[in-house]
């Protein structure tokens, strides 16, 4: 489990570099637990916004940590 926290932690920084405010939507998601709504209130973006990057997001990460 800590590799893989260790893998997830690089896989994110990676992906701030490509594009932050998918980084940013994995954290508010992922890390603080808010719903496809509230990180949208959060960023001031559409929730349908959200949730494609969401998507985008997890598949890149599932694909650059071999998940």
């Amino acid at each position: 489990p800590d590799l893989q926290l260790v893998a997830l932690d690089e896989a994110l920084t990676e992906l701030a570099d490509i594009d932050a405010q998918q980084a940013k939507i994995v954290e508010l998601r992922y890390f603080g637990g808010l719903t496809i709504e509230e990180a949208a209130d959060a960023l001031s973006i559409g929730s349908r916004s959200v949730d494609r990057e969401w998507r985008t997001a997890k598949a890149w990460l599932s694909f650059r940590i071999g998940a």
